[in-house]
């Protein structure tokens, strides 16, 4: 079994349900009292939203590069970044290390083109829907994206940060998501990438009819077949 570093705290939220997932998949292949072997790197995620804010993902990227590299040098084989939104800086952690990266969109694309969709709604922070690194992303793995308007955009956000990376859940907030996604699908979304971790806290499968695709799920389903040299 290989040892996965994960860069965590950006939410805890979403970074419990990395760890749970990984481990419960690794116990259900392994059997007994079998678990992962993970070193997790847990940030200051008000640093890292401070840095946001302030559009300086530079100082973002060398922090989680920084982590990155002790994470390496304590024994990780491979590293994953368990947010969406800081794939941003991606290739600053992956320049920085000399294991492999476990990058999201790699696993979110072959498993939307498993399905054979290739229009998709993506949902996320306001950066991940709004910037290009994760649009563009997709668009190189043949995905097209398609997002909500930028008042929309503004309120998924809002929902993210105010609510479900303090872990509140909000019946309002989950019947404005399910709207939203309603209208996409009029304008041809075929499936739905929930293109941050902590969305899949807020809605389920069982709420739409189109084809959800978990990033938080994927990902972790990604570092089992990682840990286990799948």
């Amino acid at each position: 079994m290989k040892t996965l570093g994960i860069l965590g705290g950006m939410s805890a939220e979403s970074t419990v349900s990395y760890y749970l997932n990984i481990n419960r998949a690794v116990n259900q292949v392994l059997g007994g009292n079998s678990s992962a072997k993970m070193l997790i790197s847990s940030v200051n995620f008000q640093e890292i939203v401070q840095h946001q804010k302030q559009g300086n993902w530079q100082r973002a990227g060398e922090m989680l590069a920084e982590q990155a590299k002790l994470l390496e040098q304590a024994g990780a084989e491979g590293i994953l970044l368990a947010t969406n939104t800081m794939h941003k800086v991606a290739k600053q952690i992956s320049d920085n290390i000399s294991v492999p990266f476990l990058h999201i969109l790699d696993c979110v694309a072959d498993n939307i083109q498993a399905k054979g969709l290739s229009k998709i709604a993506l949902l996320g922070t306001q950066f991940t829907m709004s910037d290009n690194f994760y649009r563009d992303g997709l668009r190189e793995r043949g995905i097209t994206p398609i997002v909500p308007d930028e008042a929309k955009q503004k309120e998924i956000h809002r929902i993210i940060f105010d609510e479900l990376c303090l872990g509140k859940i909000e019946s309002t907030s989950k019947a404005f998501y399910l709207e939203t996604i309603k209208q996409l699908s009029k304008q041809g979304a075929e499936g739905v990438v929930l293109g941050c971790t902590e969305i899949g806290l807020l809605i389920q499968q069982s709420d739409c009819e189109l084809p959800f695709f978990d990033t938080a799920e994927l990902h972790s389903q990604m570092a089992v077949d990682f840990v286990l040299g799948e």
